[in-house]
């Protein structure tokens, strides 16, 4: 079905762009511009089905991980249940650890082998999909998505802050994640693996753990804060302070994948540009290379016009079920790769367990 559009207020030619017929005449007298409207777009209901059952998964593993703690905790007293590897996911600086020490060696470590698969698992996914990780699988970026919708729905609106305060906090996340690199990266093999052997590197994820559990005065400010935060201003922890997102943003630059528009299909309505979770432009540009793109799809949902908007890879359009399926494909792989190869479970006697679970308070971060 063909429909007529009236170009927006304020969208006129730049001077010297066109004859005046072809400028915005003003109110009365708009250019009109055909387009075909855009079929239903379920890209939406597909990303919210992965991310809640991303969240499912990640709940399942947190509440493993517990019982399996408190089962050494209490020196066996309570139910037994085998360490879910997938908390490692919670572990990046681990990660990047075993990624580093991989790079220098060519083998994996036996401790937290799954923090290496998981880093290289989401930056695979990184390169392939943008920052679809942050979208569509991150348990922080659903819930602090919810949010913000919540705090719209509440409040009518989300709320920018200005430029010249946006620009410098989005270089948080950047001057974080230098600090870590610069920290993992100036690490020797033989100093990564006594981190990773010393009693803090073991149980690394128990006193992650034992920091919710315990949670002081501090954290809860500023977990809080965040939480309030969220509520007026679309994703603050995603776009100011993560680090990891930095990261996978950074390898996102040299996806094939990007938000793609056809100014000929456009009529020029900025709905995907009002509609981006990242602030970004997407009205004013012909593609979205920005390393804050998260492939998200919410501009192209928003977009009426049939051709407009896509994500593209190359000439072929990628849809949501295409990322959904990519995705799955690309976590279940990598996964089930180390599993095969029996570098998925950390290599971990259970007396050590036994010894170092109930002491993890004891325990500081090795200098």
């Amino acid at each position: 079905m063909t429909f007529h559009r009236s170009a927006p207020a304020g969208r006129c030619l730049a001077p010297g762009q066109g004859s005046p017929a072809t400028q915005d005449p003003g109110p009365a007298r708009r250019a009109r511009k055909k387009f075909t409207r855009r079929r239903g777009d379920r890209s939406q209901l597909v990303r919210r089905s992965v991310q809640g059952a991303f969240l499912l998964l990640n709940l399942w593993i947190g509440a493993r991980f517990y019982v399996f703690v408190r089962y050494y905790e209490t020196g066996g007293e309570t139910v037994f249940v085998s360490r879910p590897p997938g908390v490692e996911g919670y572990l990046p600086i681990a990660g990047l650890m075993n990624l580093k020490y991989f790079l220098s060696t060519g083998s994996i470590p036996a401790i937290h082998p799954a923090a290496l698969v998981l880093v290289v698992t989401f930056l695979a996914i990184a390169f392939v999909f943008r920052k679809a990780f942050c979208s569509w699988l991150c348990p922080i970026g659903t819930v602090s998505e919810w949010l913000w919708q919540g705090g719209r729905e509440l409040l009518g609106r989300t709320f920018a802050l200005p430029r010249w305060l946006d620009v410098p906090l989005r270089g948080a996340k950047y001057l974080l994640l230098g600090f870590f690199l610069w920290a993992v990266m100036g690490m020797s093999a033989a100093a990564i693996q006594a981190f990773l052997e010393s009693p803090y590197g073991i149980i690394a994820d128990v006193k992650m753990l034992d920091f919710f559990r315990h949670l002081g005065q501090v954290g809860a400010i500023v977990i809080l804060v965040l939480v309030v935060w969220s509520v007026f201003v679309k994703n603050p922890w995603c776009r100011y302070l993560c680090p990891y997102g930095a990261l996978l943003g950074l390898v996102s630059l040299v996806s094939p994948a990007a938000i793609r528009r056809d100014p000929v299909a456009c009529i020029d309505c900025a709905k995907c540009a009002k509609a981006c979770p990242s602030l970004l432009p997407v009205d004013r540009l012909l593609t979205v290379r920005s390393a804050e793109c998260t492939g998200c799809l919410e501009c192209v949902a928003s977009c009426p016009a049939a051709g407009a908007l896509d994500l593209k890879a190359g000439r072929r359009t990628v849809t949501a079920k295409a990322v959904a399926w990519g995705l799955g494909a690309i976590f279940a792989g990598m996964v089930g790769a180390a599993m095969v190869t029996g570098h998925w479970h950390s290599d971990i006697p259970e007396r050590l367990y036994f010894d170092l679970i109930p002491r993890a308070a004891s325990f500081d971060h090795p200098r």
